[in-house]
């Protein structure tokens, strides 16, 4: 059976020509940066926020890693030398080890570039310290 309702249309207003106009931002209130049209200003100022190597390290971000590492390496024991009982009771002490060095490792070099930003007069958490 066809159907007999028919979807709510948006208005479209033509002008003289017939060229029908668009209606424009109806969202939210564009920033400042957005009025300003600077393209290359906003770009920078996104990098600067999602710079990955600025946020400090996380447990969680370490254990994803050693997860990871941890698997290759069970994959790698168990297809190569075949010692899956060996390899699977090991298991869980190399993760915790493979946490503990992310960890710490991640934390080193983040303490490194914050300190070396601070030197370099680049700003940021670093710099107020």
């Amino acid at each position: 059976m066809a159907q007999t309702r028919r979807k709510r249309q948006t208005k479209h207003r033509g002008n003289a020509a017939g060229v029908v106009e668009s209606r424009g931002r109806t969202g939210r209130k564009p920033t400042a940066a957005e009025k300003s049209g600077k393209a290359s200003d906003i770009a920078r100022e996104r990098e600067k926020l999602l710079d990955k190597r600025d946020r400090p390290p996380t447990w969680r971000g370490a254990f994803v890693k050693s997860m990871f590492a941890t698997v290759v390496m069970l994959l790698i024991v168990i297809l190569v030398l075949k010692q899956s009982n060996q390899a699977i009771g090991l298991f869980p002490i190399v993760i915790v080890l493979y946490t503990l060095v992310s960890y710490y490792t991640d934390k080193w070099i983040y303490d490194r570039r914050q300190r070396n930003k601070a030197k370099r007069g680049g700003g940021g958490k670093a710099a107020s310290r």
